[in-house]
Formats: structure tokens, C-alpha cells, sequence
């Protein structure tokens, strides 16, 4: 599994975001590999913070921004500048 590979799943999983939704990366972790997808939870997120500081995504916590080196416990993934929808 190539950090590319785990890219274009994060982009894929977010692009099925609704408007101001989130995805967790467990569920980029699963659609990668369903039995190992528990292994691909560090990967994923390292992917995730890299794909963050590039502005492509926000990393969230609590609905909040987060810094990714310094988040501990679960996070959310989301779409960079959401568009919310009233």
C-alpha cells in the first residue's frame, strides 16, 4: 500500500462527504483493506496530516480544527473550507 493509494481513498471517501460532514479514517483504513485495515490506521493518518498541511483537508476534533502532530485520541477527516449548505 503506497502513501498515493492512500491518498486517493481519502480523496475518495471525502469527496462522498455530504456538505458539512466528516469521514473517519477507519473507514479510509477499511476500504483499503477489510481484514487489515486496523494496521492502516497510522499510515492513513500520516497520509491525512500530510494531505493537511497542504490545505487539501482539515483535520477536526470536536468539530475543530486540530493540528495532527499534537491530536491525540480519535479525529475526523474533512474536505478543506467546507461549503455549509443552510
Amino acid at each position: 500500500m503506497t502513501d498515493a493509494d492512500i491518498a486517493t481513498a481519502i480523496r475518495a471517501r471525502l469527496a462522498r462527504c455530504a456538505p458539512g460532514t466528516t469521514a473517519c479514517p477507519s473507514e479510509v483504513a477499511r476500504a483499503l483493506s477489510a481484514d487489515d485495515w486496523r494496521d492502516l490506521m497510522e499510515p492513513v493518518r500520516a497520509v491525512a496530516a500530510r494531505m493537511a498541511a497542504a490545505g487539501e483537508l482539515e483535520i477536526t476534533q470536536h468539530g475543530e480544527p486540530v493540528d495532527p502532530s499534537t491530536a491525540r485520541g480519535p479525529v475526523r477527516l474533512r474536505p478543506a473550507n467546507p461549503v455549509v449548505r443552510r
